[in-house]
């Protein structure tokens, strides 16, 4: 397994960032910020992952100042006294432990339901009013709601800056306000932010260089985005590698730094023909930092093979799998989630060849509350 390890804990530079290796956090919701202020205990719950080995944390999605943001009153929020605040306790945290942490910028768009949030009163937001293709629930955001949307991301990046993050990432996966966007079967615009898939990204270029005109050219930015969403598995915005270029096109154009590009399951390939995940396709199109992401280290038969179990099993086959793209370079960095909530020193275990210690992931088993 050394060329795993030597892989996995090679130091790796993002945007002029430098990282002590190639394992990320993955941002994880947990609802554990009472009245959306993060408090010591998600401080202390960061610092132990970086005590554990991570090389770059990205926090759970945390809110912008967007009435319509949020849809649970206890995810942490990114703007407000005592938020931002309670935040800057976290960077302190983790600068201290020598960790290098981003937020995660967030608004839910219309998968808030009428009454939930901060703001129950307030309509929730989407780009043609719907949930889902077919499903129109709301009124389309006017052109005031999406530039009260894209102001309150810029001024959530410089909030981040000015406590001392070490760059952000912005929330366009998954089928939330950024995606839905993205996504023709729930954007039918007519305007400027409809169209094309190409034309479809204007929201988060928008957004993109609204952050940039308040934190320069040298802070990083990260956008996360995915093919799937919640409300359909299946869903995908290109088919061909091809239009996924016409895709990120735009979106390298207006200053992204770095994909952090969402899979179910890392492994799978993204088009046939091709062996690349959706991070290598990515990295293959645009040249830009890429971070894979999508079940790493939850395979039990991983667990057995290393600790020498079954050496021959699919589990150790998948990780080398792993390691042997990071050599190829197809991408970057490597996002751990569910693995590091039930084992803050899963990455010390794995860099130490403790696998025998490592503790399985199991819904029963997970450690997200320390």
């Amino acid at each position: 397994m050394s060329s795993v390890l030597n892989t996995l804990f090679s130091p790796f530079e993002l945007a002029g960032l430098p990282l002590d290796n190639r394992l990320v956090m993955a941002p994880m919701t947990r609802s554990l910020s009472p009245g959306g202020v993060p408090g010591s205990d998600v401080a202390a719950y960061y610092r132990r992952r970086v005590e554990g080995g991570l090389g770059l944390v990205i926090t759970e999605g945390t809110t912008i100042g967007d009435p319509s943001a949020s849809s649970d009153i206890n995810v942490p929020e990114f703007y407000g006294q005592n938020p931002l605040a309670g935040w800057k306790k976290v960077v302190d945290e983790v600068h201290d432990a020598g960790g290098k942490i981003m937020p995660q910028l967030w608004h839910v768009g219309s998968m808030r339901r009428p009454g939930q949030g901060h703001h129950p009163d307030v309509q929730s937001a989407s780009p043609s009013g719907m949930t889902s293709p077919g499903k129109k629930k709301f009124e389309p955001m006017t052109a005031g709601d999406i530039e009260r949307a894209i102001t309150a991301f810029a001024d959530a990046a410089r909030e981040a800056q000015d406590l001392g993050f070490d760059g952000i990432e912005i929330h366009g996966a998954h089928g939330y306000l950024i995606d839905q966007f993205f996504w023709a079967g729930t954007n039918e615009r007519t305007d400027e932010y409809g169209g094309s898939l190409s034309q479809r990204t204007k929201f988060v270029t928008d957004i993109v260089r609204a952050i940039r005109a308040e934190v320069g050219s040298n802070y990083p930015i990260v956008l996360r985005y995915s093919q799937w969403k919640q409300q359909d598995f299946e869903a995908r915005l290109a088919e061909t590698p091809n239009e996924l270029a016409s895709f990120l096109e735009p979106l390298v154009d207006a200053g992204i730094d770095a994909f952090h590009c969402s899979t179910r399951r890392f492994w799978e390939p993204e088009f046939e023909g091709s062996d690349l995940n959706l991070a290598g396709w990515t990295k293959k199109l645009t040249g830009k930092t890429t971070i894979t992401v999508g079940s790493v280290g939850l395979d039990d038969e991983f667990v057995s093979s290393l600790s020498g179990k079954n050496a021959d099993t699919s589990g150790v086959s998948r990780i080398e799998e792993l390691a042997k793209r990071l050599d190829r370079e197809e991408f970057d960095l490597i996002a751990v989630g569910r693995a590091v909530l039930v084992d803050p020193q899963w990455a010390n275990k794995i860099r130490d060849s403790r696998f025998d210690e490592l503790e399985p992931y199991t819904p029963e088993a997970l450690g997200f509350l320390s």
